[in-house]
């Protein structure tokens, strides 16, 4: 019983240049029953020593660090240890700072005004495979994808995509989580999920970001 527990805990190295910062947000992480902090550093270089020591499962990266920057780390990362989930938690929301972290390879993206709730829930989804970008990251990558496609193609999308899939998809490209289109859609999160799971095996979606792009760009958001 107690090794089947041992395996579902998700193992987090807590990333950021301020003390002042790390240590307060390593001791919150590690009272969630499921998260153990393994390691805490203060740039890029320490979170690749600490990865191969490993066992990890995901980053908790800041950007803007000393020796090695967040981007950067990522990025090695995503080619030495593609099994490592990095989310990124950053005061930055810029254009650069998102599109460079995600093109990057990180699977999440959130701001420092994020609570402990919508952390966790980050860490787990990115361990999980899934992407969860705040809210303004997410406002901020439809401005800047709507300001360099100002005329989408309308025919980028799989024939075989039913109307309620690509109501869904729509719904993503406008920024909703899954309860939010669940909402708007009348139906459960669950079937919400399985639309999601359907139509990204049909498109070739492989995350979230990349579903907002593919709406935005076949003129659905």
């Amino acid at each position: 019983m107690s090794e089947d527990t041992d395996q579902q805990r998700l193992r987090v190295v807590v990333a950021d240049d301020q003390a002042a910062v790390r240590e307060p947000l390593a001791a919150v992480l590690a009272l969630a029953e499921d998260i153990d902090v393994v390691a805490a550093a203060s740039n890029g270089r320490e979170v690749l020593e600490a990865v191969a020591a490993g066992p990890v499962d995901v980053v908790l990266m800041d950007l803007r660090m000393p020796v090695m920057d967040g981007i950067e780390t990522t990025g090695l990362l995503a080619d030495q240890y593609p099994e490592v989930a990095v989310v990124v938690l950053t005061t930055f929301a810029d254009d650069d700072s998102i599109l460079g972290a995600l093109s990057a390879g990180a699977r999440g993206y959130l701001t420092k005004n994020a609570g402990r709730r919508d952390i966790t829930r980050a860490i787990r989804a990115a361990a999980a495979g899934q992407s969860v970008l705040d809210r303004a990251v997410q406002d901020r990558l439809l401005a800047t994808a709507r300001a360099k496609a100002p005329a989408p193609p309308k025919q980028d999308l799989p024939a075989d995509l039913t109307p309620r899939e690509r109501e869904v998809l729509a719904l993503i490209g406008l920024g909703l989580p899954n309860r939010g289109i669940a909402e708007k859609l009348f139906i459960s999160e669950a079937t919400v999920k399985t639309h999601i799971n359907n139509l990204f095996a049909k498109a070739d979606i492989r995350d979230r970001p990349e579903a907002v792009r593919r709406a935005i760009e076949a003129g659905l958001a």
